[in-house]
């Protein structure tokens, strides 16, 4: 039997051996992804990522099939964090006021990691429209929303297996952050990301009513 440490903690918690690979998971994501809006899909290669990320092609292998598959865990990770996020909110917090905060934490962060420079946002704009790209962000997406699904079923009381709201909530979490995103990267957005969230989950919250 592995030590606690290397798998799963008593409490649940995941262990040391665990951690350190979801590390080096979202370390090569985040490499792939800076190389690949800094410099061209066509300029980046699995060995550029693992060199950027201080491993060895073999360790990028362990993880990724190639570099799509890498730029899109990204996206499921943060989705991973939004629904720890949304755990941990105050119980009494009503639903999409959690949410939003949950998403805005990962998507808008306040301490300025994400860069929202012109020359950036191009770069993100490329990259997402490269089709070799398409196909794995939707298994992230439908992956992500399975994995937030799970965390508003926990927060709502209702049944992940049974009820169609966890799914639906999930979903519709999905699709307006990904109107959130596209609208920020626009070449005209005058709005920041976090004030597109805002927008969107103001008028969730109230039912989508006719403008």
């Amino acid at each position: 039997m592995a030590p606690a440490d290397e798998t799963r903690t008593t409490a649940g918690q995941p262990g040391l051996r665990e951690r350190k690979k979801r590390e080096t998971r979202v370390a090569l994501s985040r490499a792939a992804i800076r190389l690949c809006v800094l410099h061209g899909w066509d300029a980046v290669t699995v060995d550029r990522i693992a060199a950027e990320a201080n491993v060895s092609v073999r360790t990028f292998r362990n993880y990724f099939a190639g570099k799509a598959e890498a730029i899109a865990a990204s996206h499921l990770e943060r989705m991973h964090e939004v629904a720890d996020d949304l755990l941990e909110r105050p119980a009494g917090e009503p639903l999409w006021d959690s949410l939003f905060h949950a998403v805005l934490g990962r998507f808008a962060p306040s301490d300025g990691s994400e860069p929202q420079n012109e020359r950036w946002r191009e770069g993100v704009r490329l990259m997402l429209a490269e089709p070799a790209l398409a196909g794995e962000i939707v298994k992230a997406n439908a992956a992500a929303q399975q994995e937030l699904a799970r965390a508003v079923a926990l927060r709502t009381g209702t049944d992940l297996e049974r009820d169609v709201y966890p799914h639906l909530v999930a979903a519709v979490v999905a699709a307006g952050s990904g109107v959130a995103v596209e609208r920020s990267l626009r070449p005209e957005a005058s709005a920041p990301l976090g004030a597109v969230l805002a927008e969107v989950f103001e008028q969730l919250a109230a039912g989508l009513p006719v403008p």
